[in-house]
């Protein structure tokens, strides 16, 4: 590559970094339209090479930086886990009760510890059981909430997630 070439590849790849960092963009088309409106013309391959070598992740939400996709990956990965698996969200006191199919309460829980949330002190999961230990009532009642937001993907009102049928209890023989 001669000199010349490289600058412009370096040119490119500047503008490719700022336009990642100042909005989303969504696709490698609407990508070559933004510098193409500042003067860059790519190719496809040549867009999609220097993506790779920037280390740029595409998101549900569009490109990201290398750093954003380190902090996006856990809270994608707790979404996907929250949908798939948790059947109930349940308050109790300082604690939130999940339930999750038979096996499933380990990757729930360990895509929780990952994602970091601020209003998670811990968890403890069994195989189809987790507990998060929050810091109060107040805490606990706010993450349900989130929690229903995410899997439901929609602000959650009164109503929670079904629930697994309970046997009904009979009455005692006197």
């Amino acid at each position: 590559m001669n000199s010349s070439a490289s600058g412009i590849a370096l040119r490119r790849r500047n503008e490719i970094q700022k336009l990642i960092r100042d909005g989303a963009v969504r696709s490698q088309e609407e990508l070559q339209q933004l510098l193409r409106g500042r003067g860059i013309a790519v190719a496809q391959p040549t867009l999609s090479r220097d993506l790779k070598d920037l280390g740029l992740a595409k998101t549900r939400d569009g490109y990201v930086t290398p750093r954003e996709a380190a902090r996006v990956a856990p809270i994608a990965r707790l979404e996907r886990a929250l949908r798939e698996f948790v059947l109930t969200v349940e308050p109790a006191g300082s604690l939130v009760v999940l339930k999750t199919p038979p096996a499933a309460a380990h990757p729930v829980a360990r895509a929780l510890d990952e994602s970091g949330m601020a209003d998670v002190v811990g968890t403890i999961a069994g195989d189809d059981t987790i507990f998060l230990a929050t810091r109060g009532v107040a805490a606990a009642r706010k993450l349900r909430l989130r929690l229903l937001e995410t899997i439901q993907g929609a602000p959650a009102g009164p109503v929670a997630l079904p629930r697994p049928a309970r046997p009904s209890r009979r009455p005692r023989a006197s």
